[in-house]
């Protein structure tokens, strides 16, 4: 599958350049392919306040932070967003909404746009409504089409982020049509990472190579006929690549989330790693937490990595893959991302690709997420890798 040209690499300068506040874990939805921690239900009691954020938001312009990120969760769920979104822009932040649209009324997304709020990124998970409410665990489809009406009407530079996965990625056609029609101006066909939730449903998520090669042509086909008028990026699944994606640019260059408890990741995943302790903005400056701390300082730059990375002639283009999935796949978060065909574990992506094509596989519900499910499921993403 060639490259798509969709993957920004830059040069942070030692600074972060961008800043994503997880304001809430908290989410109306239950999608099973969600990238919050597994024990979710454990960690959403513990927010900072409002004015605890708008210390992390002056921290991070003193250090250089321009794009900033607000998600969750549902971001939508604190009271505080529109406050944030005015500090953010008094700060010269350009702010960005990641959001499911639940929640998101016009007379919210008025306040909003007057407290300064930038560009918006909805996500929607397929072209028909029964599939996107059973997959989301929600009547959420005809919500979300509105909402995406209302956030054009009202003048946002809009991204309609679309996880792919088995059952959406033969409706890129479909899509790509509904999202000309609402006037969409970036479209992202994401394939997911096989973290947290989705790992415990890469059997049944996982697409067939054959459905992403026919999406592709979809989306070339599109972006032939539609030029300029709607950007379309196709983010390469690493799975099917040979090659690891170049994970946020290289942990701790540019990239630096803060959790909904205050902790500083390197990643929205890196939590998810035994070993690591995870200071927070409580207990320390996002300066210190962003020079100093051992968990930004582990894996940044190059002295880290073992063969074959160490010696690899793309070890400053992927920086070794990443970590997460080294972690998830092999049991140590130092070995090369079996992502990459040069790891000795490599072997070990082939073997899931065939697992969850193989007609003659059973197949399993869904595990939503859900408070009952995180209970009785705590722990098995990690199992998963001591099963392969």
């Amino acid at each position: 599958m060639p490259k798509d040209g969709s993957v920004v690499r830059l040069d942070g300068d030692g600074k972060p350049l961008w800043l994503v506040l997880e304001l809430t874990y908290r989410c109306p939805l239950k999608c099973p392919w969600c990238s919050n921690p597994i024990n979710f239900d454990r960690r959403s009691d513990h927010e900072l306040d409002t004015a605890e954020w708008k210390r992390v938001l002056r921290e991070g312009r003193e250090m250089g932070a321009l794009q900033l990120g607000f998600t969750g969760g549902e971001p939508l769920l604190r009271d505080d967003l529109e406050e944030l979104v005015g500090e953010a822009d008094r700060l010269g932040y350009y702010t960005n909404l990641i959001t499911s649209g639940v929640g998101l009324t016009e007379q919210r997304l008025l306040a909003l746009k007057a407290a300064g709020l930038k560009q918006i990124q909805l996500s929607l998970q397929s072209s028909d409504r029964e599939l996107t409410d059973r997959l989301v665990g929600a009547k959420a489809f005809d919500l979300k089409i509105r909402v995406a009406r209302l956030i054009k009407a009202h003048g946002f530079p809009m991204v309609l982020n679309v996880p792919v996965f088995r059952h959406n990625a033969d409706q890129t056609a479909e899509i790509l049509a509904l999202a000309e029609d609402i006037g969409v101006d970036y479209l992202e066909f994401a394939n997911i990472q096989y973290y947290n939730w989705a790992l415990l449903n890469r059997d049944e998520l996982l697409p067939t190579r054959e459905q992403l090669e026919r999406a592709e042509r979809a989306v070339q086909a599109a972006r032939e006929r539609l030029g300029d008028r709607m950007t379309i990026y196709f983010v390469i699944p690493d799975y099917f690549e040979g090659r690891p994606k170049a994970c946020m640019n290289g942990w701790g260059a540019i990239h630096l989330t803060i959790a909904p408890d205050g902790a500083a990741l390197p990643c929205q995943e890196a939590r998810l790693m035994p070993g690591l302790a995870f200071p927070t903005v409580r207990e320390h400056s996002l300066r210190w937490l962003w020079d100093e701390s051992p968990t930004f300082r582990k894996f940044r730059g190059l002295d880290w990595m073992r063969e074959p990375c160490s010696s690899c002639s793309e070890r400053h283009t992927d920086f070794g893959g990443c970590r997460c999935q080294a972690l998830l796949l092999t049991g140590d978060a130092c070995n090369t991302d079996p992502a990459c065909s040069k790891s000795p574990h490599h072997g070990r992506i082939a073997e899931a690709i065939a697992r969850a094509a193989d007609p003659r596989r059973p197949a399993m519900p869904l595990i939503m997420r859900t408070e009952q499910h995180s209970r009785e499921r705590q722990g098995m993403a990690c199992g998963a890798a001591a099963a392969e």
